[in-house]
């Protein structure tokens, strides 16, 4: 009896596969260099100390910045949480500005130090799901201390104006923070020279381990001081205490060299692939739309919204295709996505929208298939429901 084949994976937003090069590279760190990095008397740490400086290097070497800005992190959900809470540490009656489309990683982060007396102000989006820079301009505050804006968002591609609104922060003596997780590997991004002063990545979304992140803060003066989340050995200059996980560390540098090497291609190619599935999707149905800006957004990134169509009964009906809903539901407690919402899309379209993320090893054929099981799905449900 042959089995089934696994379902099309189109959700590279959630996280990707771990690519065999990069896997190759972590096996040797789990069983013959299996050193502390921290142990500093004996061959086995030094080892593993090298390797993982290594690492720093070839992830500095993706953002074009110095590996001393780099400290590990077990996630960019952890990076975050580092730079909220540990500056509002120290500065408590301080105010920091965000913006409603951002990830929950900062959202709840700064709910919870307002909960302290940290004054938040959570800034509108646009249609697109843009931040005005403008807005933040009108936000700051002499006691400012912060402004976290993500380069690319997760759930709609759209990719924000970061330069003009770092450059507005710099003007006014305020630290910018970015989450760049989705953006890392698709798009350049050049710490150098962009207006940023502390920055979260994650190793899993671009086809490396989970479990491991970094988190970049900008050297030099003024100084950036940050209390650590929790104590303990003063691992990774004092900020994050634990024994530093070398092999997801060594892989995360593998997948950060591969994307330095390939991005341009790769991005080329998930570009095709992205305005393949989008065509041919328009192609066989009306009552569609798209989600996020129509140029400004990342190249591997489609929402979609689909008109007249529950969207519980969509995701359950498609069984050949990975994706993610574009609503952040659990059957006791519907919730559409706070993203679209504050985008204005409404909680019935919101809850009928797709959010694909095409990747390094999708094809063609793979495209093809999920243009035909979504399309097929849709128009199913519209005679169902008819």
């Amino acid at each position: 009896m042959n089995a089934k084949p696994p379902p099309i994976y189109l959700d590279n937003h959630a996280t990707t596969r771990t690519d065999p090069r990069v896997l190759d590279v972590m096996l040797p760190f789990f069983t013959q260099r299996f050193g502390n990095a921290a142990s500093i008397n004996h061959s086995f740490g030094w080892e593993a100390s090298d390797a993982v400086e290594s690492a720093r290097e070839q992830i500095a070497g993706l953002l074009n910045t110095s590996a001393k800005g780099l400290i590990f992190t077990s996630g960019a959900t952890e990076s975050n949480n580092i730079v909220i809470k540990g500056l509002a540490a120290t500065k408590p009656n301080g105010h920091i500005i965000t913006n409603a489309a951002e990830h929950r990683s900062v959202l709840d982060p700064v709910k919870r130090i307002q909960r302290s007396g940290c004054e938040i102000t959570i800034l509108p989006v646009d249609r697109f799901g843009m931040v005005c820079p403008e807005s933040i301009a009108n936000a700051i505050r002499p006691e400012t201390i912060l402004v976290s804006v993500m380069l690319a968002n997760n759930e709609v591609g759209t990719i924000n104006p970061i330069t003009e609104i770092g450059e507005i922060c710099r003007s006014r003596g305020v630290l910018l923070h970015c989450d760049i997780v989705q953006a890392v590997g698709k798009l350049p991004v050049d710490l150098s020279k962009m207006p940023v002063d502390l920055a979260s990545l994650t190793a899993h979304k671009l086809y490396g381990p989970k479990g491991v992140g970094a988190l970049y803060i900008r050297r030099g003066a003024p100084r950036i001081s940050l209390q650590p989340l929790f104590d303990g050995g003063g691992h990774e200059n004092h900020l994050r205490s634990g024994t530093l996980p070398v092999p997801l560390i060594v892989g995360f540098g593998k997948c950060c060299e591969i994307a330095q090497a390939e991005m341009e291609s790769e991005s080329l190619r998930t570009t095709k692939l992205r305005n393949r599935l989008w065509d041919e999707l328009s192609r066989r149905l009306d009552g569609i739309t798209m989600n996020g800006h129509a140029t400004e957004r990342l190249p591997n990134n489609l929402n979609v919204s689909f008109a007249s169509v529950d969207g519980e009964a969509l995701m359950t009906s498609l069984k050949t295709i990975a994706v993610s809903s574009g609503s952040a539901c659990t059957s006791a407690d519907p919730e559409p996505s706070h993203v679209l919402r504050h985008m204005g899309v409404s909680d019935e379209l919101t809850r009928a929208s797709l959010r694909f993320g095409i990747g390094r090893f999708n094809t063609d054929d793979e495209i093809d298939t999920a243009v035909n099981a979504v399309a097929d799905a849709v128009e199913t449900l519209r005679n169902t429901s008819a």
